[in-house]
């Protein structure tokens, strides 16, 4: 069972275009799945306290354009070795 009270450490993590300035390639959106999945797997094993989910609507010339994101928050009982910052 997880308690919130073992929470010593929290990452965030972004899946998604949150710039629209800087559009994000599929290799990027590949990395933070690929963080994402680690931290949820590896030791010590982290847990999803929060997502935000947000979006933004582009006018670019006559096209809308959307960009949406997710942004998790994983908590660990401790900062994990191999998560650098």
């Amino acid at each position: 069972m997880f308690d919130l009270n073992d929470v010593k450490f929290v990452k965030r993590i972004v899946v998604g275009s949150n710039n629209p300035t800087q559009m994000l390639t599929d290799a990027d959106l590949g990395q933070a799945q690929d963080l994402l999945n680690r931290c949820l797997s590896d030791t010590p094993k982290g847990a999803i306290l929060g997502i935000e989910r947000s979006f933004t609507i582009l006018q670019i010339g006559e096209h809308q354009v959307v960009l949406q994101w997710l942004a998790y928050h994983v908590g660990f009982p401790r900062r994990p070795v191999w998560l650098a910052e």
